[in-house]
C-alpha cells in the first residue's frame, strides 16, 4: 500500500511479530541471512523504516547508508547488538532496539545444563553408552566434579550472571563474581557472593569460570592462553555469552594439554564454525547457540522486538533503546 510504513526481517520471526507488525505496517522477511552486498541492495532497492536483524546480520555504516534516508530504526531481534555499528546508527539519527530480560531465565538454565554435563560428563557417557563401550560400573570410571561447595566465578553479573548464581545456590555451589564495572549485588544474594576487584584473582581460585559479558573491544578474547594457564587443572570453563570472549584457539591447546578439565560453550569465535580441533575434544561439551532456545522466550524476544519496531513507527525511541541520545539527532 503506497505510504505505508515497512519492516524488513532477514528471518521470519515467532508469533505474535508477524500478527503485530502487519496491522500497522507492510512486512517483508528475507527468508535468510543474506550477504553483507544482498542486505544493502534490499535496502536500497526497496526501503523500509524498520530493519530487524538477526545477530549474524552485520549492520554498519554502509547498510545503513543504503536504507537511508528512509531507515529509521534497527530492531535487533536479541539482546546483544554487537553486529551493528551503534555510533554509526546514532550518527545518521537510527535509533537501535533489542529485547533484554525476556531471554534470562532461558539462558540460565542452559548455562546449568552446561556445567552439569561438563562436570558430570555426561556427553562423553553418552558417546561410550551409543559406541557400545560401557562394560559395567567401575570405581574409578567417568569421575567428574562435585557440584557442592565448588567456587562458581561469575564473569558479568547482571541479569543472566545472577539468575545463574541463583541456579547455583540451590547445588550447593559457593559463589564469586567479578565485573570490570564495579559489581550490583541484588538483595536475595546479599551474602552469599564473593566479590573479586582483580580478573587473576578469581581464574586463580574458581572451580568454574561462566561467562556472562557482553562483547566490546575489553571483552573480546578475555579468555586467552594467559587467563586459561591461570585457571585450576581441574576447573570447567562455561560460555553462554559471545563466542569472541574466548580466544577459540587457545581453547583446543588447554583442553588437549590439560591446563584446564573441562568446557562448555553454547556460542562460538567464528559462528557456525569453531576453531580447528576443538570438535575433537571430548572434554568439550558444545551446543549449537540454544541459549534462548524454549518456545516462550522466543516468543518474548518476538514481542519486545515488535514493540521496539511499532515505537520506531510511532515516532518515538524504541521501548528498549540501546543509543537514547539519538533523539537529539536532527534527521
Amino acid at each position: 500500500m503506497a505510504g505505508m510504513p515497512a519492516v524488513l526481517c532477514t528471518l521470519p520471526l515467532p508469533d505474535p511479530f508477524a500478527e503485530r507488525i502487519s496491522r500497522t505496517a507492510s512486512l517483508r522477511v528475507l527468508g535468510r541471512i543474506p550477504g553483507h552486498a544482498d542486505l544493502c541492495a534490499a535496502l536500497r532497492d526497496d526501503p523500509v523504516d524498520v530493519l530487524c536483524p538477526q545477530l549474524a546480520d552485520v549492520v554498519d555504516a554502509a547498510v545503513l547508508d543504503a536504507g537511508m534516508p528512509r531507515l529509521r530504526g534497527v530492531c535487533v531481534y536479541a539482546v546483544g547488538y554487537n553486529n551493528v555499528d551503534v555510533a554509526a546508527a546514532t550518527e545518521r539519527g537510527i535509533a537501535v532496539g533489542h529485547t533484554p530480560g525476556a531471554l534470562t531465565d532461558a539462558t540460565a538454565d542452559l548455562t546449568m545444563a552446561l556445567l552439569l554435563a561438563v562436570a558430570r560428563r555426561i556427553v562423553e557417557g553418552d558417546a561410550a553408552m551409543r559406541a557400545g563401550v560401557f562394560r559395567g560400573w567401575e570405581p574409578g570410571y567417568l569421575l567428574g566434579m562435585e557440584l557442592r561447595g565448588a567456587l562458581l566465578g561469575i564473569v558479568g553479573f547482571g541479569r543472566i550472571g545472577q539468575a545463574v548464581a541463583r541456579r547455583a545456590r540451590g547445588f550447593g555451589m559457593r559463589l564469586a563474581a567479578y565485573g570490570h564495572r564495579g559489581v550490583r549485588v541484588p538483595d536475595d544474594l546479599a551474602g552469599s557472593v564473593q566479590i573479586f576487584e582483580d580478573f587473576d584473582g578469581l581464574l586463580d581460585e574458581s572451580d568454574v569460570v561462566s561467562l556472562h559479558v557482553p562483547l566490546t573491544e575489553q571483552t573480546r578474547h578475555l579468555i586467552g592462553e594467559a587467563a586459561l594457564r591461570r585457571m585450576k587443572p581441574a576447573a570447567i570453563l562455561i560460555n553462554a555469552s559471545r563466542g569472541p570472549v574466548i580466544d577459540e584457539r587457545a581453547l583446543v591447546r588447554a583442553l588437549r594439554e590439560g591446563w584446564i578439565a573441562g568446557c562448555g560453550l553454547d556460542v562460538y569465535e567464528d559462528e557456525p564454525r569453531m576453531a580447528p580441533g576443538l570438535a575433537a575434544c571430548r572434554n568439550a561439551v558444545l551446543a549449537p547457540h540454544l541459549g534462548s532456545a524454549t518456545v516462550g522466550t522466543r516468543s518474548a524476544m518476538a514481542a519486545l522486538t515488535a514493540d521496539n519496531a511499532l515505537a520506531v513507527l510511532a515516532g518515538d525511541l524504541p521501548v528498549h533503546c540501546v543509543n537514547p541520545e539519538v533523539a537529539e539527532v536532527p534527521r
